[in-house]
């Protein structure tokens, strides 16, 4: 039988699948921030990014499925998420970009394949517009380019569901449990004005990218994602029927096969 959790409920209730245990795991120092990594498995190798107010955690469904497929995941607190610290300068995808080419550079990946959630998307967008040598793909979920990409924001039980499970996840990882609203704060302030990629700029980004979006995103419009994959020069659009910006534990089945077939198609 197909596992959905399109409303989170299963996520509320049993919160979300344990990562197994990592052959190799640490933190790097970076940019003023400790930065929390940790690598499964062996093959060539897959980037994981997760979204605001997440953390590597929220890749549960995804971890074991890349591993079983052939492919090293690598997954990554982004800075002040999870395990990892930050500073006190303000957030901008260029330094998460930075501390993912940290990560990469501690393991020795020269290039990898990456999969971006949200702001780990347009993180992953910038690593390949600054270094595209270390990017072999992206799959970009569920994220805008600029600001015109955004719906009016609405809140939903389910957006209730996974804000509760950040806040758990935070209060239980993080080295300042008790910052997880100044965290919050720092994030929203990004998101306001971040990114602001023109046409010509994505225009310059020449890796392979899938520009994937939830049939029912709730932050995302389809439209924007349709630019997207009309303006960079080498990617495609899929739409995942039937779920929302949360598609990776709402339809891991669904989500984790657009992810194969990517990765196959770029990790040859």
């Amino acid at each position: 039988m197909t596992f959905r959790d399109l409303d989170l409920t299963y996520v509320e209730s049993h919160g979300i699948p344990s990562l197994p245990e990592p052959h190799e795991h640490g933190f790097v120092e970076n940019e003023g921030a400790r930065i929390w990594y940790a690598s499964h498995g062996s093959g060539p190798a897959v980037i994981l990014l997760h979204g605001g107010m997440g953390n590597s955690g929220n890749w549960g469904y995804q971890v074991p499925a890349i591993v079983e497929a052939g492919y090293r995941a690598v997954i990554i607190d982004s800075r002040g998420h999870g395990r990892s610290t930050r500073d006190a300068r303000e957030y901008s995808y260029q330094l998460m970009a930075a501390d993912t080419r940290a990560v990469m550079d501690r393991l020795g990946i020269e290039k990898a394949a990456i999969v971006g959630w949200s702001d780990g998307a347009d993180t992953a967008l910038i690593l390949a517009q600054e270094t595209p040598e270390r990017v072999a793909g992206i799959f970009f979920f569920a994220c805008n380019v600029d600001d015109t990409g955004t719906k009016p924001f609405v809140f939903t039980p389910v957006i209730g569901r996974i804000w509760q499970q950040h806040q758990k996840d935070y209060a239980a990882f993080s080295a300042t449990p008790g910052d997880f609203d100044a965290l919050s704060a720092a994030v929203e302030t990004m998101q306001r004005t971040q990114p602001n990629l023109s046409a010509a700029a994505l225009a310059g980004i020449s890796v392979p990218v899938a520009a994937v979006l939830g049939e029912f995103d709730e932050f995302i419009e389809q439209e924007h994602m349709t630019y997207l994959a009309k303006t960079l020069p080498d990617a495609t659009l899929h739409v995942l029927p039937g779920l929302s910006h949360f598609a990776p534990l709402q339809g891991p089945d669904v989500f984790n096969g657009a992810v194969m077939t990517f990765l196959t198609s770029i990790l040859r």
